[in-house]
C-alpha cells in the first residue's frame, strides 16, 4: 500500500476517535463533566499507546514460540499502563491542578488504574487491526505482482516455445522449394519475410491487431500452398468488422498449422476450412481439417508444443473469456475457439 493511503487511514482512524470523544463529552456536558483532560493529555497518552502496539507489531506476531507472544504482549501492556498513569498524575500535579475550580487531593487510586487498563486495551486492539489490515492489503498486492510476473514468464516460456517452431517448419518449406529450383522460391522468401517481420516487431507486444494477425496468417497459408500446389486446398473466410480490434499474437497460428501438418493432400476442394467471424462481442475462429487415410492425429500434438500447453496460453489470456472445442471423426478433425473480448 502506498505510504499516502496508509497515513490517509491514520488520519481517517484520529478523525473518527476525536468524534467519538466530542459524541461522549456532549452526552455529560449536562452532568457537571470537566472535559479539560480528554482535550490535553488524554489524546497524548491515546496517541502513545496507540503507536507502543502499532510499531510493535512485527514483534508480536513474527515468533512461531506463542508464549513469547503472550508475554511480550503482557510486558507492552505493563510498560503502558503505569506510563499512562504517571503522565496523566504529572500532567495534573503541575497543570491540570490550576484549571480546577474545586481543589480535590490528587489521588491515584484503583479507577484510575484500571480506566488505564481499559483505554491500553482498546487502543492496542484498534492498533493491531489496523496493522493487521494493511499488512494484509501488502500481502495480497505482493501475491498479485508475484502472479503476474510468473504469468509473464510462462507466456514468455510459451512464445519462445512457439516462434522457433514456426520458423524451423516455414525455412523447411523455402529449402524444399529452393532445392528444386522452383519458380517459387523468390515469392516464398518474400513470405518469410513478412511472416518475420511479424514475428519480430508484432508479435512482441500483449496485444496485435486483429488484421495483423490475419496478415499472418494469409503469409502462412499461401507460403504452404506453395508446396501443396492445389489453389483451391485452403478456403478460408472472414466475416465481421475487424478494423481496430486486437488479440493475443500468434494465438491463432498454432491450429492453422496443425491442420496443415494432419490434413490429406489429396484432397482438392477444400482439404482445410478456415472460418474467423467478428462481432461486437466475440471472436469466433474455426478450423477443420480432412484426415488422411489409415492415419491417427493425435490430439496432444498442436503446433508443436502440445496441446496443454496451448490451453494454459489461453488460461493466462483470457481465463474465463475463451471455449475451446477439438473433436474428431473419420474425415475430419475440427478446432473451435471462442473468444469474448
Amino acid at each position: 500500500m502506498k505510504k499516502k493511503y496508509k497515513i490517509l487511514i491514520h488520519v481517517a482512524f484520529w478523525i473518527y476517535m476525536f468524534n467519538q470523544l466530542l459524541l461522549g463529552v456532549a452526552m455529560l456536558s449536562g452532568k457537571k463533566y470537566d472535559a479539560f483532560d480528554d482535550f490535553t493529555i488524554y489524546p497524548i497518552t491515546s496517541f502513545i499507546t496507540f503507536y507502543s502496539f502499532y510499531f510493535t507489531y512485527g514483534l508480536f506476531f513474527t515468533r512461531k514460540n506463542k508464549l513469547y507472544t503472550v508475554l511480550l504482549l503482557i510486558a507492552v501492556i505493563a510498560i503502558l499502563i503505569p506510563l499512562r498513569v504517571g503522565l496523566e498524575y504529572l500532567f495534573w500535579k503541575y497543570i491540570g491542578y490550576s484549571h480546577l475550580s474545586v481543589k480535590e487531593p490528587l489521588l491515584v487510586d484503583s479507577s484510575w488504574w484500571f480506566n488505564s487498563l481499559r483505554l491500553v486495551i482498546i487502543y492496542g486492539i484498534y492498533a493491531l487491526l489496523i496493522k493487521l489490515a494493511i499488512g494484509w492489503f501488502d500481502s495480497q498486492k505482493l501475491r498479485t505482482e508475484l502472479l503476474l510476473e510468473k504469468q509473464s514468464g510462462e507466456l514468455a516460456l510459451l512464445r519462445s516455445q512457439v516462434n522457433p517452431h514456426f520458423l524451423f517448419n516455414t525455412l523447411n518449406n523455402i529449402y524444399s522449394l529452393v532445392y528444386k529450383k522452383s519458380e517459387d522460391a523468390p515469392e516464398a522468401v518474400m513470405k518469410m519475410s513478412s511472416i518475420m517481420r511479424y514475428m519480430l516487431y508484432d508479435a512482441t507486444t500483449d496485444k496485435v491487431l486483429l488484421e495483423k494477425e490475419i496478415e499472418y496468417l494469409k503469409s502462412f497459408i499461401e507460403l504452404e500452398k506453395l508446396r501443396i500446389r492445389h489453389k483451391d486446398f485452403v478456403e478460408m473466410t472472414v466475416s465481421g468488422t475487424v478494423e481496430g480490434r486486437t488479440i493475443a499474437p500468434m494465438l491463432l497460428i498454432p491450429f492453422v498449422e496443425n491442420a496443415f501438418k494432419h490434413c490429406s493432400k489429396n484432397v482438392v476442394n477444400p482439404g482445410i476450412r478456415i472460418s474467423l467471424a467478428v462481432d461486437p462481442l466475440q471472436i469466433r475462429f474455426e478450423v477443420s481439417n480432412n484426415i488422411r487415410k489409415n492415419v491417427t492425429v493425435t490430439k496432444d500434438e498442436v503446433s508443436g508444443i502440445g496441446l496443454t500447453n496451448l490451453r494454459r496460453r489461453l488460461n493466462l489470456l483470457y481465463p474465463g473469456k475463451h471455449t475451446l472445442e477439438i473433436y474428431s471423426d473419420e474425415e475430419t478433425y475440427t478446432v473451435k475457439l471462442n473468444l469474448s473480448v
